[in-house]
């Protein structure tokens, strides 16, 4: 039997998301061998210089990340573990300042938002946001209080990451 965290913040999982050389080729594999529609998008976003082509499988979101750039966050990581893999989850909590607390009171520290320069928990196009600067057996943890009906609407200006 597995243990269950009682950690009171953690809803479920939002996304994970893979560090790949190539979000295309990267997303060829998941269409073979997963049955993921080839069609897929494959998203640019500028800001943070990153190709992504995202689906659902099993319930949760993947993310196949891909730097648009030499030197970029999942280029970097790639070159320092010498290979592509798992680079990040993101735990949808219910309340993102209580969980951070939570996080810093078990010792972590707050990592900077690459994309967008800010430490802590800030406005991302569906949430709030926010990265540890510690991870877990080599995974990035990130936290998203998804916006509700109303905070989406406030923050529909909030574009790309």
């Amino acid at each position: 039997m597995s243990a269950l965290s009682t950690n009171p913040n953690v809803r479920s999982i939002k996304h994970m998301a893979f560090a790949v050389r190539d979000a295309k080729e990267a997303l060829s594999a998941y269409s073979k061998f997963l049955d993921v529609p080839t069609d897929t998008a494959i998203i640019d976003y500028p800001k943070s210089k990153n190709r992504v082509a995202l689906f659902e499988l099993g319930g949760i979101e993947y993310q196949l990340c891909q730097s648009m750039e030499e030197g970029g966050r999942f280029d970097t990581w790639i070159k320092q573990r010498g290979a592509e893999g798992l680079h990040h989850i993101c735990y949808a909590v219910d309340n993102i300042d209580e969980a951070l607390e939570h996080a810093k009171t078990q010792g972590a520290d707050l990592r900077i938002c690459q994309a967008c320069g800010v430490y802590g928990s800030h406005a991302h196009p569906e949430g709030y946001v926010a990265f540890l600067d510690n991870d877990a057996g080599g995974i990035e943890i990130e936290f998203m209080q998804v916006y509700t009906p109303e905070e989406l609407e406030k923050y529909k200006a909030v574009k790309g990451i």
